[in-house]
């Protein structure tokens, strides 16, 4: 049997979607033993992946089992074997540091000339 590594990624339940999968593919975020991967790499029994879910963490799993279809949450964890740090514990005061300095109302259209303006001194460019 063989599987596709974005396919086997979403079966696991590391990505949410398999285009999510695919996506973190493309921009080199999944690592095979060490090298960058495309989606369509067919994977093996015993192959190191490694996953950047998140800025702040990666997700290192070993393939115990290929699986190409959606498993039960129960069934999931016998596909791999789990070698990931715990997830880091996140920071409220980054997340609000992503947010745009300046917020607009839904509908308001482009900023006028003055307003861009206005918020450029306020951003500070």
């Amino acid at each position: 049997m063989s599987v596709r590594i974005d396919k086997w990624l979403f079966v696991a339940r590391v990505y949410k979607s398999r285009a999510l999968a695919t996506r973190a593919c493309e921009l080199s975020r999944v690592r095979v033993n060490g090298v960058a991967v495309k989606a369509h790499r067919i994977l093996a029994l015993g192959d190191r992946i490694d996953a950047e879910v998140a800025s702040d963490w990666t997700r290192t799993l070993v393939v115990r089992e290929l699986a190409d279809k959606t498993l039960a949450k129960v069934e999931v964890p016998r596909i791999f074997e789990d070698l990931s740090p715990p997830r880091p514990v996140a920071d409220p005061l980054a997340r609000l540091m992503k947010r745009p300095p300046v917020a607009r109302e839904k509908g308001a259209g482009r900023p006028t000339k003055k307003q861009r303006r206005e918020m450029d001194e306020w951003t500070g460019q």
